[in-house]
């Protein structure tokens, strides 16, 4: 059996229906996908994604990003974006493993075997890496620890260790390196991007938020756009949206109700920000939504 069989048996025998499932190991989710799904809009935390069977196009700004068994997806900062299976069957279901990057023990990893200086260069939040044989095996390795859940405890932070070690001796260790240095641009804008998920709603100046990330206004918009591929204020309305459009799904608030919460003083104005956004007036959407079952 090759390793990409294995890792696909191994995340078969944990995922008994669709869905995304927690698991004994610290950070690691596993996700099972029998049919394309329509596009959802998600807030993509500091993770790594690992596809073993499927494909899944991802969406930030103008970004379009698509990932399979041959790649895998790095979120270095908290980002809007919109994700799509589209590659998925009965018989061979989307298989993923989605890892939470722990700073803490990237920063430590770093310091003790790292080869490889941060990057100095802005990059966006949201990249494509080549899946690596050692890479895939380390995947495999850890996913099938919970055959053994008595192993778990002792073995899962060694096997996970081994997996962020392949990481950021890698291609796109100096961009995961980043994330761990406080004063990088990347951790400056990060810092900028946490502020905003936590005041989307008020008004805010965009000096406010530079003077947090600690860059003149005019550096600050250009490397939050480099990493997030989207202005300030477009980024908080991504922010509201999503929000909104989870009050009138799962809370069944109207759009009033619903634009008011996020922000909105104009219902009218919340209406055209929303149908430009998703493509649907936003009462029309939040039914779609939840007839479809994905509310």
């Amino acid at each position: 059996m090759s390793t990409l069989e294995a890792f696909k048996d191994a995340i078969g025998r944990h995922t008994p229906s669709d869905g995304t499932f927690s698991t004994a190991l610290a950070g690691v989710r596993l996700i099972r996908c029998s049919a394309p799904t329509l596009p959802m809009p998600v807030i993509y935390e500091p993770t790594i994604c690992f596809v073993a069977q499927g494909r899944k196009r991802a969406v930030l700004g103008d970004t379009v990003l698509h990932y399979d068994p041959a790649s895998f997806l790095v979120a270095t900062v908290g980002l809007p974006v919109t994700g799509t299976v589209i590659e998925a069957t009965l018989p061979q279901p989307y298989l993923s493993v989605q890892l939470d990057l722990d700073r803490p023990e990237l920063g430590e990893l770093a310091l003790r075997h790292g080869r490889a200086s941060a990057s100095a260069e802005v990059t966006q939040g949201l990249r494509l890496g080549e899946m690596s044989d050692p890479l895939l095996t380390a995947v495999t390795r850890l996913i099938q620890l919970l055959d053994t859940p008595e192993d778990v405890e002792a073995l899962g932070p060694l096997a996970i260790r081994e997996l962020l070690y392949r990481l950021l001796t890698g291609p796109m260790g100096p961009t995961i390196l980043a994330i761990t240095q406080a004063d990088s641009r990347q951790s400056q804008i990060a810092r900028a991007i946490v502020w905003i998920r936590e005041h989307y709603r008020q008004p805010f100046r965009i000096d406010d938020v530079a003077d947090i990330a600690g860059m003149s206004r005019s550096t600050f918009h250009d490397h939050f756009k480099a990493v997030t591929a989207m202005s300030p204020l477009a980024f908080r309305n991504q922010l509201r949206m999503q929000e909104a459009r989870r009050l009138m799904v799962s809370d069944g608030l109207d759009a009033a109700r619903a634009g008011f919460s996020v922000g909105y003083e104009s219902p009218s104005q919340f209406s055209r920000d929303y149908s430009r956004l998703f493509g649907r007036a936003p009462a029309q959407d939040a039914r779609r939504l939840r007839v479809s079952g994905l509310g």
